[in-house]
């Protein structure tokens, strides 16, 4: 199980008590920070997300919303005494920020960081538990999407049935496979009847910023959630496209046409108070959608 949890949704400035773009992906093992806006920090002892165990972070462009909370993230994990790695994706540019940002105030970090440039679609990161994929976005700038597959064996062994069979704890990994068992003897004992089905791996696509783009669809085909921006209204359609984003419509389109099982949308423009015309015009045309609200957490 995932767990996905709305550090900021908006776009461009806080407003509203809504604050830039952040997110936390969370598996048993890691949690994966995608986007570092402004008051990512504070949001995180908010909703009581540990910067230690964040183990890899995610900026998909360089515009200030997405990214202008890393620094200070990265100089309070080495106040807090951090010692483990850090790994940082992101546009290769944002590799020298980073170390001129550093340098401008001599700070020296009790931990290693690890940088990835992001240079072309294709698998970026493969922990124990997750994959992680990269694919391009079309956005002013270079930008890039993030696509999260959880790793998930197909059967759960059964430890009193195995054994019962006695088939030894060495080859329980390749039950967790699907693989029967052969006795000293010859006798087959048949998968199914020492293993239960696991639960179906999870993933998980976020487009970050983007003008509507129907190349998505292929690329995010049935995730169990997709993240994509709304930064305005339906009726916003031409300002949407002159300043590559997407409208409500737009973005439940892609969910529509790719056959996911959610949608949630975010990074709304500051011109807007009130969000509820979002989720009405989104369920419109997709009718399992959710706001990405700052702070809620949600499971996948």
């Amino acid at each position: 199980m995932l767990n996905i949890t709305i550090l900021g949704n908006n776009s461009a400035l806080p407003a509203f008590g809504r604050f830039p773009t952040s997110q936390v992906l969370q598996d048993q093992d890691n949690s994966f920070l995608i986007d570092c806006g402004e008051g990512t920090q504070m949001q995180m002892a908010r909703y009581k997300i540990k910067r230690s165990k964040i183990s890899h972070i995610f900026i998909s462009h360089l515009h200030g919303d997405h990214y202008f909370g890393l620094i200070g993230l990265i100089t309070s994990m080495g106040l807090l005494g951090r010692t483990q790695d850090l790994h940082i994706f992101g546009p290769a540019l944002l590799d020298d920020i980073i170390q001129i940002q550093l340098k401008s105030a001599d700070i020296l970090l009790p931990y290693p960081i690890y940088f990835h440039p992001l240079l072309e679609e294709g698998k970026v990161a493969d922990t124990n538990k997750m994959t992680v994929e990269t694919f391009k976005v079309d956005h002013r700038i270079e930008c890039w999407g993030f696509l999260f597959k959880e790793k998930k064996n197909p059967r759960t062994v059964d430890p009193e049935r195995a054994k019962a069979y006695e088939i030894p704890s060495s080859f329980y990994s390749q039950l967790h496979k699907g693989e029967d068992y052969i006795t000293k003897k010859g006798t087959i004992i048949p998968n199914e009847s020492v293993t239960i089905a696991n639960s179906a791996a999870k993933s998980y696509a976020y487009c970050a910023d983007t003008i509507f783009d129907t190349r998505l669809v292929e690329i995010v085909k049935g995730v169990d959630l997709l993240y994509h921006e709304t930064t305005y209204l339906k009726d916003m359609e031409q300002k949407a496209k002159d300043r590559y984003h997407c409208t409500t419509e737009q973005a439940a389109t892609i969910a529509k046409q790719a056959g996911v099982k959610q949608l949630m949308i975010g990074h709304f423009s500051s011109k807007y108070d009130n969000l509820d015309q979002f989720l009405i015009e989104a369920k419109a045309v997709f009718e399992n959608t959710i706001l990405a609200i700052d702070g809620s957490c949600y499971k996948i």
